[in-house]
């Protein structure tokens, strides 16, 4: 029978309806995903091997589960489509606060009404998109906001006194009964307002202001924490992580390649922008490597973790940048250099907690040196060593099989040792900075050498990121003056240094950590 059709108790006992559990609903549903070969869990990337099998054994075992992690590992999103794992439509007892079963009901308001109505009680019907519950734990959430508390104003209302069941407010738990409710950042919950969830828990008993109410709650709860919350603001009650069957451990992306797919899938890029914009592979990279940077670097907080949203804004910024600069110069198509990476500095510093260490250094310097670390560890996937030719060199003496060898990257740092140096405005037009790159000696031959088949633009990118990567390898100078990225001889750029050996005011010096 068509659920259109069934609009009461008599109806829907006439279809043969068999009353399940959200947990089972859920086991059912995903058993036959599992069968179908399907992945229940869309768009989440990297979790293949590892969280998604954890999360698919924990379902099938029918348990509650608190996933643990870092910020911006999908902890959230994981529970929201859980959603998808539950029946499409459910019936309901009309009216009923709690989503009670037709052929169970626990509240006053539906045994009353079916005592009252009988087989005529009117049915409704609830999508699985409604069944979900969410709550953000603060240290203001209260008992009566999870559970309930009496309502004044409806005692009033219905003149009844405090002590009839029909004056409870019901809180947010009791109103997702019969669906799955997600208590985010758990910990942040004050220690009282954990041990009220013992009983629902494991018992299905409720107490709201003297009230004890049997009222077996059919709910699949999920919580999420953050490991540092253990020891910034709070943890969880030993009680209460007893109750979760199953604690899941979430993780970053392992490899540049899935963080790639998942910033490419989340960034809010404007077809707008695409149709101006050319984003290349290599800038791609070089923003996830920024991430990857991050999270071993001894200046970041490595207990606050490094978030999926880093990328995902840098990305957004760096399109935005050249997108900016095309607007300016009235271009109808430019392209991200590195240069336009520089405006991603403001989505770095704003998702990363530094050390006291990395506070002296301070948040602008820090991501200054994690983008110069991510060209330098990025560079070698796409140009030689510069360390090898950096130590030739220094060294006085060469094996016969070095003196063989030339450094590729000769004729380049001789042009710069003769005095020469490459301004690269922020704002300048394409034209021009293509026409800045190719001044330098030896650029363009090692480029086109190495990568044949790229055109003008594609290789004045490439040329420009050997020029930071060499940069990075300290071979010669990189400095940010006044809008500019200036390159210059290495040696020059010490000379030029003030008598005490520290850079003028109005510039900054970009070092490598090491």
């Amino acid at each position: 029978m068509d659920i259109e059709q069934i609009n009461t108790l008599a109806e829907l006992k006439k279809s043969g309806y068999q009353p399940k559990s959200v947990k089972e609903e859920v086991r059912n549903n995903l058993i036959q995903t599992i069968r179908n070969k399907e992945n229940p869990f869309t768009g989440i990337m990297g979790y293949e091997d590892t969280v998604i099998p954890d999360t698919e054994r924990a379902l099938l075992s029918r348990h509650n589960i608190l996933f643990l992690g870092l910020r911006g590992q999908a902890k959230t999103r994981m529970a929201r489509q859980m959603v998808d794992l539950l029946d499409e439509y459910i019936p309901v007892v009309a009216g009923s606060e709690v989503n009670d079963d037709p052929l169970k009901p626990f509240s006053k308001y539906a045994r009353d009404l079916i005592a009252e109505k009988g087989d005529d009680t009117p049915i409704e019907w609830v999508h699985r998109k409604e069944r979900y519950g969410e709550k953000l734990a603060t240290p203001d959430v209260s008992v009566a906001d999870l559970i309930g508390d009496i309502d004044p104003i409806k005692a009033a209302n219905l003149k009844l006194s405090f002590s009839d069941e029909k004056v409870i407010h019901y809180g947010i738990i009791p109103r997702s009964n019969r669906g799955i409710f997600v208590i985010n950042e758990l910990p942040d919950l004050q220690a009282r307002i954990q041990v009220a969830l013992f009983n629902i828990l494991q018992e299905g008993d409720i107490q709201i202001r003297g009230f004890k109410l049997r009222m077996p709650l059919d709910i699949l709860f999920v919580f999420t924490a953050n490991p540092e919350d253990y020891t910034n603001r709070g943890s969880i009650v030993t009680p209460l992580k007893d109750r979760i069957q199953s604690q899941i451990l979430t993780h970053y992306p392992k490899d540049i390649e899935t963080s790639l797919s998942i910033t490419e899938q989340e960034a809010d890029i404007l077809d707008v922008q695409k149709d101006r914009v050319v984003l290349s592979d290599l800038v791609k990279r070089l923003i996830e490597q920024v991430a990857f940077e991050a999270r071993s670097n001894e200046y970041v907080d490595k207990k606050s973790g490094v978030s999926a949203r880093l990328t995902i804004a840098a990305l957004e910024n760096a399109v935005s940048s050249a997108e900016r600069r095309a607007l300016i110069h009235g271009e109808a198509k430019t392209q991200v250099w590195i240069s336009d990476l520089t405006g991603i500095i403001p989505a770095i510093t704003g998702k990363i907690e530094l050390v006291y260490e990395g506070e002296q250094e301070g948040p602008y310097q820090v991501a200054v040196n994690l983008l110069d670390k991510s060209i330098r560890t990025q560079f070698l996937t796409y140009f030689p060593n510069p360390e090898l030719a950096k130590k030739r060199k220094q060294s006085n003496k060469k094996s016969v099989e070095e003196a063989k060898v030339e450094s590729p990257y000769k004729q380049i740092t001789r042009w710069f040792d003769a005095g020469n140096q490459v301004d690269l405005l922020f704002d300048m037009t394409d034209a021009a900075k293509v026409e800045a790159l190719y001044k330098v000696d030896g650029l363009f031959g090692l480029v086109k050498k190495l990568y044949p088949k790229l055109n003008e633009l594609e290789n004045a990118l490439m040329m420009e990121f050997v020029l930071n990567g060499l940069a990075a390898y300290s071979l010669i100078s990189k400095k940010v003056i006044e809008g500019k990225i200036s390159f210059n001889d290495l040696m020059g750029s010490m000379m030029n240094l003030g008598s005490f050996g520290e850079p003028d005011d109005d510039e900054i010096v970009d070092e490598d950590f090491g």
